[in-house]
């Protein structure tokens, strides 16, 4: 018990001290380690042409080469052809990518979930 009060108190000083770009890397790192079992909607217009669901994570494409990154998101989920919100049978989960460029498209978390 005591370990586990002194693992906490080291975490929320070494949290405290650091800049809000160092807490904000953190709790992405974190999120990403324990998923977020998202949303992705597509649009045309004002209309959703496609819904991925299940997704654990988007993450940003690193650069080959360089250290910059590349101009698009990635990640895996649920392709829900019939936009039920719901893995029905035959949906899989497939690989997606969504350029930076586009602006129409929205990630959520499930509110179901």
């Amino acid at each position: 018990m005591k370990t586990a009060l002194l693992a906490l108190a080291t975490t929320a000083l070494i949290a405290t001290g650091c800049t809000q770009e160092t807490q904000n890397k953190i709790g992405r790192s974190l999120q990403n380690w324990t998923g977020a079992d998202g949303v992705l909607e597509v649009y045309a217009g004002e209309k959703l042409v496609r819904r991925f669901i299940k997704i654990d994570k988007l993450t940003t494409a690193g650069a080959t080469q360089g250290a910059g990154a590349r101009p698009y998101r990635f990640g895996y989920g649920v392709l829900d052809t019939n936009q039920n919100g719901v893995q029905d049978n035959g949906e899989k989960k497939v690989y997606f990518e969504i350029s930076d460029y586009s602006t129409n498209y929205v990630f959520y978390g499930d509110p179901g979930s």
